[in-house]
């Protein structure tokens, strides 16, 4: 198979291979999810609008919606807003998402960058020192910087979504941004997604004063062993002359002295004398 690809400059979608090559995702449910993916965030066309725009009849895409909500690409909240209308809020993602983190999303609990605070200073609080925060520490430990911006991301929607089903875990978004890492951390290091929630939750006590201080000692002190290596290759041995006639410069595998060819050579001038039941080995030279 010959392939001949150029890279567009402009005008492009990033599609993950996962999407493309999705075993349960038929070929309208593909087209109609990277279609959406393609429209301008300007564009607020709703799935059917799409569906038109694409081609894709209205009974396959019906199965098609309903293939991308099994599989966790789109999704569909009906809600009253003010004055009492109801409205329909869709989202569709690069990415499977649980009903949580897509709710968590759409409540705006993404990691973000933290904003600059406004207003006057104000003076410094007093009072009782906070507890159920677990071994607070004066200074965090810094982020991992080697954790792939993927990972981080998932890492921050799984923290989003726990924050928003736990109470007593809420936090903001810079709390979400500044723990990202270490969530990612342990998606790194082979942990699922539901390691990450049962490590954030169980246990919890009745009231948290610091959530986030909370959810960062358990990320840290919780954090899963990275996984084993493969055993590393020794270095070879290095080179020297052969013990034997041949002054022949080789290299041993373990702690030969003579090479291959003069060890075959005095193996082969050993002879065999005697019974067979009792026998006796002699050299011949």
């Amino acid at each position: 198979m010959l392939r001949h690809v150029i890279a567009p400059e402009r005008f492009f979608t990033q599609v993950s291979n996962e999407i493309i090559r999705h075993p349960r995702l038929s070929a309208a449910a593909v087209r109609l999810l990277t279609w959406q993916l393609s429209l301008p965030d300007s564009v607020k066309a709703p799935l059917s609008e799409t569906a038109k725009d694409a081609g894709i009849k209205k009974t396959a895409f019906i199965r098609a919606k309903r293939e991308l909500m099994t599989e966790g690409y789109f999704h569909e909240w009906r809600r009253q807003g003010e004055g009492g209308r109801w409205g329909t809020t869709q989202m569709v993602s690069n990415v499977a998402l649980s009903p949580e983190e897509a709710l968590a999303l759409r409540d705006g609990l993404r990691p973000t960058a933290p904003e600059p605070a406004v207003g006057e200073p104000e003076p410094r609080a007093v009072g009782h020192h906070p507890t159920n925060t677990e071994g607070k520490t004066e200074n965090p430990p810094s982020q991992p910087s080697h954790v792939p911006a993927p990972l981080i991301e998932r890492g921050g929607l799984i923290l989003a979504s726990v924050s928003h089903k736990e109470r007593r875990l809420r936090l903001n978004g810079r709390d979400i941004q500044q723990l990202a890492a270490l969530a990612g951390e342990w998606l790194l290091r082979g942990a699922t997604a539901k390691d990450l929630r049962e490590a954030l939750t169980d246990g919890l006590p009745g009231r948290v004063h610091s959530p986030a201080a909370l959810a960062r000692n358990r990320l840290t002190r919780k954090m899963p062993e990275p996984p084993p290596f493969a055993t590393p290759v020794a270095a070879p041995q290095p080179l020297r002359t052969c013990a034997g006639t041949c002054d022949r410069v080789f290299r041993p595998v373990a702690d030969e002295t003579k090479c291959r060819d003069c060890r075959q050579e005095a193996a082969e001038g050993w002879t065999f004398s005697g019974s067979v039941g009792g026998t006796t080995v002699q050299p011949a030279f």
